[in-house]
């Protein structure tokens, strides 16, 4: 026998309350009730229910503070979630949509009217999680293969300066040697580290887990010269090592968007640690650019490197890909661009590439401008 849907009703106001759960009932559906939004967190560590009907008006816990607290747990943030208002209520209409609420139903309403809404959302998540389930087993499948190679390449290199100590014995090693078998120790297994952390990242960008961090934590920013310094700060290193000069300009008045400032921060250092790599090997200048034009907030890097075939272009922001492998080993797994292209994604953004073979590269972060002003 087919398990039947169920439905989480929240509403304070009893008769309505009934009514909606009779509705759903008569119509097939598995119902549970609470009667405000405390009470329906306890519900929903009791049962995880397919779709979420909320009152916005309630006492203790309103349907706004409900809605926050359900996308803000892993276990329910892709459970649909509709709003109830009085007609009328229009900025409660306005403010769930900002929320990222699925729908709303205006009160008081007819039975076929919330059925038809109940429906299609439940058939909109089905589809949905159909198409992510798709795409985690893919990924799932891309990890893998990338793990048999980008795994072991730096397990061999510690493993393999490991055996050299090892064996020799450490105290009849010169001491340089020893510093130097166990700097390679570290590089290895700091790549190691950094491969772990970026195929952590990309599966929560991939889950919908940092598209809700955002929603919750992202600030209307505009501090774009500390933003880029912090960036060049954590690649300086490299750069030097690299022979590469960074050049920084920041526009001046330049307006805010809305931001998650370390996930950005962290995409603008994947692009800035991509031009580095993809320098050419007499080093050369990499330059970070801050600027605005129509409704586009811009943060640009730009190289002197040795470009991208065209061919390449369409698949540079694919999952675990690799240009040219052969003559450019230190380029990575392959994850840094697809998570910058995520990111900025869930920024509500775009990422543009421009590259000629033999001169270089430009990626361009764009970010939507927000009207209203505010301080970072």
């Amino acid at each position: 026998m087919e398990e039947k849907l169920c439905v989480l009703v929240v509403e304070d106001d009893i008769p309505m309350l009934q009514g909606i759960a009779e509705i759903l009932e008569m119509a097939g559906y598995e119902v549970l009730t609470a009667i405000d939004g405390l009470e329906g967190l306890n519900v929903l560590e009791q049962k995880h229910p397919d779709l979420i009907i909320s009152d916005v008006m309630m006492p203790r816990m309103d349907g706004y503070d409900f809605y926050h607290a359900v996308r803000s747990d892993p276990r329910w943030m892709r459970i649909p979630f509709i709003f109830l208002t009085a007609r009328g209520q229009k900025q409660d209409v306005r403010f769930g949509k900002q929320l990222g609420a699925d729908d709303y139903i205006v009160k008081p309403f007819e039975p076929e009217d919330l059925l038809v809404a109940v429906e299609a959302k439940l058939n909109r998540a089905a589809a949905l999680e159909a198409a992510f389930q798709a795409e985690l087993a893919d990924l799932k499948e891309q990890i893998l293969s990338a793990l048999s190679h980008e795994f072991r390449t730096p397990l061999t290199f510690i493993q393999g300066y490991l055996d050299l100590i090892l064996d020799e014995g450490p105290e009849r090693l010169r001491v340089e040697d020893l510093k130097r078998f166990l700097e390679r120790i570290r590089r290895g297994s700091r790549r190691l580290t950094r491969l772990i952390e970026s195929l952590l990242f990309l599966v929560s960008l991939e889950s919908g887990e940092i598209a809700q961090v955002y929603q919750w934590e992202a600030v209307v920013y505009r501090d774009w010269a500390k933003l880029i310094r912090q960036a060049v700060t954590k690649v300086e290193a490299q750069a030097a090592s690299a022979r590469v000069r960074i050049e920084t300009v920041v526009d001046p008045d330049l307006p805010p968007a809305r931001i998650h400032p370390r996930y950005l921060q962290d995409a603008v250092e994947r692009l800035l640690d991509n031009a580095i790599k993809f320098s050419k090997t007499e080093g050369g200048d990499v330059m970070i650019r801050a600027s605005a034009e129509g409704p586009w907030l811009q943060i640009s890097v730009q190289d002197q490197g040795i470009g991208i075939a065209p061919e390449a272009l369409p698949h540079l922001f694919r999952r675990f890909q690799q240009i040219d492998r052969k003559k450019q080993e230190q380029q990575g797994a392959g994850l840094g661009l697809a998570i910058v292209k995520r990111v900025v994604q869930v920024h509500g953004g775009k990422v543009a590439v421009e590259s000629t073979v033999g001169v270089g590269s430009t990626f361009t972060i764009f970010l939507p401008i927000v009207s209203e002003p505010s301080e970072a």
